[in-house]
């Protein structure tokens, strides 16, 4: 990770730690990066969030005072300036968003002309000019001035290229969608209603500070009781920016992201399309996705977190499915990084040629109690590698054994240790997640 640039792009609270001056700086130096030898085109999409106006003028501004036209896609999905990026022609994209960070949060994503995220070394490079190392760079002038160009037609292909991909209609079928009063409000229904889905959508009336407020995929329990009440088929929760899904069975229980995979990793293995028998996950994956993997004769690979690090490895080794617990999955057939609406396309897919209901293709799966609590602390490394920490972390490892774990890692985007333990019973869980949680306090380095 960079000074700015974690594993999600520069982000942080708006006009504090991400300012307008940073998104001009970062809109200048990809305007002349990619404009040396033509006139760079680079698209723009933002998310609801109050600050997205601010910082999409801010970068438009940057980029076409280098020379650059930039597109601008207005409220849409991280996903949907990925597909328009790798299929249009254009030297890069920037999304505007902080995904499931609170509305006072905003960051910048950039996504290169594949699709991908962008390279680390172009991040070290953007990192140099914002604080001025690479001295000022040259100002387009007269005709050479850049312009912004409304680009909502790219939405709308995304749109008709999600419809696409559906094998079968959705007639007859009650889907739930929670738009997290984010991206997904501008698309998901609109993709549903086409493919002939009864659709009950909630928090989609964006007003700038309402995204990620008790709603979307980190506070499925909204979804969970509008599937119940509304005795839904199934339902579908997406983040701020629309790269993450977690779905509701018809009885209300989550699907999270490691049931997914599992569920869409079984069914293409079925039909012969898992290619290597292999899905990829994270660290934080649970063992029972693993155990119920090895039962049914998939393999796994296991990486860092964050879906960056899972797209490097299904490029790398030829995998078509990945993901992350929290919902980041990612097809590559289809995509080039994680998208909630596909995901969820996906899973209907499966659940249409099985004929078989969300809870059922899921029952295999038996999910180890899991807790997770973050600690913030002055240091990451210092707490981290602290030898009282890590005696703590080994005690617990070892009383374990075979029938959970125990993961403490650095966040890549909070000044927050994550303390996570898997075991057979909650109280376990709760047990061992506080002997090593009260380690980092008794030394320290917590920050109370």
């Amino acid at each position: 990770m960079g000074k700015y640039f974690g594993t999600d792009g520069f982000r942080g609270e708006a006009n504090v730690v991400l300012t307008v001056e940073h998104a001009f700086k970062v809109g200048r130096y990809l305007g002349w990066y990619y404009g040396q030898e033509h006139k760079a085109k680079i698209v723009i999409g933002k998310d609801t969030r109050r600050s997205s106006y601010m910082f999409e003028y801010a970068l438009a501004s940057g980029l076409t005072a280098s020379g650059a036209n930039a597109y601008l896609l207005h409220v849409t999905t991280t996903p949907s300036v990925s597909y328009v990026a790798r299929t249009e022609d254009f030297d890069c994209g920037i999304m505007i968003s902080a995904s499931h960070n609170p509305f006072y949060d905003n960051g910048i994503k950039i996504i290169n002309g594949k699709g991908h995220k962008i390279e680390a070394e172009i991040e070290e490079k953007i990192e140099k000019y914002i604080d001025g190392e690479t001295g000022e760079l040259p100002l387009a002038r007269k005709e050479n001035i850049g312009r912004t160009i409304d680009y909502a037609a790219g939405r709308n292909r995304y749109i008709g290229y999600l419809i696409s991909l559906a094998t079968r209609s959705f007639e007859d079928k009650r889907v739930g969608l929670d738009c997290s009063n984010g991206s997904a409000f501008a698309i998901a229904k609109s993709v549903y209603d086409a493919l002939g889905a009864k659709t009950y959508v909630i928090n989609c009336e964006p007003d700038g500070t309402n995204i990620n407020t008790n709603c979307g995929s980190t506070h499925i329990e909204v979804l969970q009781k509008f599937v119940r009440e509304k005795k839904l088929d199934v339902g579908f929760a997406f983040d701020g920016d629309a790269d993450r899904c977690i779905a509701v069975d018809e009885n209300g229980e989550v699907i999270d992201g490691d049931l997914i995979l599992y569920i869409c990793g079984k069914y293409l293995k079925e039909n012969a399309r898992l290619s290597g028998n292999t899905i990829v996950t994270t660290i934080m994956s649970n063992l029972g996705l693993y155990k119920a993997c090895d039962k049914a004769g998939i393999k796994y690979e296991k990486t860092a977190v964050g879906d960056k690090y899972v797209y490097e490895n299904m490029v790398k080794n030829d995998f078509c499915i990945g993901g992350e617990q929290s919902g980041h999955i990612i097809f590559s057939k289809h995509a080039t990084t994680g998208d909630g609406i596909l995901t969820s396309l996906m899973l209907m897919e499966v659940m249409l040629e099985k004929k078989m209901s969300l809870a059922k293709l899921a029952e295999p799966v038996k999910i180890y109690p899991q807790l997770l609590q973050n600690v913030r602390v002055l240091n990451k490394k210092t707490a981290r590698e602290n030898p009282e920490v890590i005696k703590a972390v080994n005690a617990v490892a070892e009383a374990l054994g075979d029938d959970g774990r125990i993961l403490v890692r650095e966040s890549g985007t909070e000044p927050v240790i994550r303390v996570m333990v898997e075991a057979v019973t909650d109280e376990l869980c709760a047990k061992y997640v506080a002997q090593v949680v009260e380690t980092i306090r008794s030394e320290g380095l917590a920050v109370e």
